[in-house]
């Protein structure tokens, strides 16, 4: 089958440039010929760019240039987090041989396939432009072909009041839909598709050995540490840290964005295999981030989550619930766990998901829809 997915692939973020490439990779592993939609609209295309104001009570003539005096040496310092990501795509994703930058051009030139999947990661968000977006629920695609998802993720309680019957038009011409979070079935069925399943992240269909081989062997003689990924300057993550790295005597290491000063050591400028590799040779992960999560999962590392001030906390808790590892999201005063993680208990749980997924997946690009 000739299979085209769509997500936000390119958007220099770890988690967005892992779960494309693992969906891919998982797809092409059953003899299927995939390539990833090269989609790049305009609001997704302002990262690191040196003149992008994304503030707009700066984007006023004199205040915009010094805002941008501002910024000018953190931008420059982080092309080489770009660069990373850019040779990752270059090297692992099978992306379309033409790039599109809106709906309308992906209708007038569609690129051809017999299945096209959505998904996964934050594609429905509509706090969010690209949740507001028609080429995430493949409204280019050719109703003679098939349309379905793969890990959809609203990521939030519900969608905004505005956008709910445009999402509900869209949701009509699906095929099928699976989502990544089981606690949004219900917001789905309230958009008017109670047919849909909950299934597990794309980075969960490639095995620990797989990831592996992508990586280069651990590092000797380093020093125990504990990684930080804070995407949003969290001051309770901050302390639970330092709290944490104390009590198990670990230094403190940073694969954030940016700097942090209570980091002993930062890894800002990470690639997305970097961000892998140094989940898989820590001792205790703490971060905000759903995908440090997956992979703290994967790799069968300690780890805890702290609540982000963004309404997008569903993500992560729904996937701590499905594993029974809710203690291991802080919020307040939540006391933080001491017990080591029965993984042999919790692998289970995530095989059967896997099971459950790659079952799915197999139905719906195999078996006649019925219409």
């Amino acid at each position: 089958m000739q299979i085209k997915t769509i997500t936000c692939h390119d958007v220099y973020n770890h988690g967005a440039s892992l779960q494309a490439y693992a969906l891919q990779t998982y797809l092409s592993s059953l003899g299927h010929d995939v390539e990833i939609i090269d989609y790049k609209p305009d609001y997704l295309s302002g990262h690191y760019s040196l003149r992008a104001v994304s503030n707009p009570k700066f984007d006023k003539p004199v205040v915009k240039q010094l805002y941008l005096l501002a910024k000018l040496p953190g931008r420059l310092a982080a092309l080489k987090r770009k660069k990373k990501f850019d040779e990752f795509n270059r090297q692992y994703l099978h992306l379309s041989s033409l790039r599109y930058h809106s709906n309308e051009e992906l209708k007038k030139n569609t690129p051809k396939a017999d299945i096209y999947i959505a998904g996964s990661d934050q594609i429905w968000n509509t706090l969010f432009r690209n949740g507001r977006d028609p080429a995430f629920y493949l409204d280019f695609a050719p109703k003679t072909a098939r349309r379905i998802t793969y890990a959809a993720s609203f990521a939030t309680k519900d969608v905004v009041e505005e956008y709910k019957t445009f999402v509900c038009n869209l949701l009509c011409g699906l095929d099928r839909i699976s989502l990544r979070e089981k606690i949004s079935l219900p917001l789905l069925k309230s958009l008017g598709r109670a047919d849909g399943i909950a299934v597990c992240d794309p980075v969960f269909l490639l095995s620990q050995k797989q990831w592996n081989n992508l990586l280069p062997e651990t590092m000797q003689n380093r020093k125990p540490y504990l990684l930080v990924y804070d995407t949003e300057g969290s001051l309770r993550l901050k302390n639970a840290a330092k709290k944490i790295a104390k009590q198990r005597d670990l230094i403190i290491c940073n694969i954030s964005a940016n700097k942090l000063s209570y980091a002993d050591k930062d890894y800002w400028s990470a690639g997305p295999l970097d961000f892998v590799r140094l989940i898989r040779d820590s001792e205790f992960v703490i971060s905000n981030s759903f995908h440090a999560t997956a992979f703290s999962l994967i790799f069968h590392r300690e780890f805890c989550v702290v609540n982000r001030f963004e309404t997008i906390n569903e993500r992560m808790y729904s996937l701590l619930k499905q594993y029974g590892l809710q203690e291991r999201m802080l919020d307040g005063n939540i006391a933080i766990p001491t017990a080591p993680i029965e993984y042999s208990a919790v692998q289970k749980k995530i095989d059967a998901d896997i099971a459950f997924s790659k079952q799915y997946l197999y139905e719906a690009i195999s078996k006649k829809i019925e219409l």
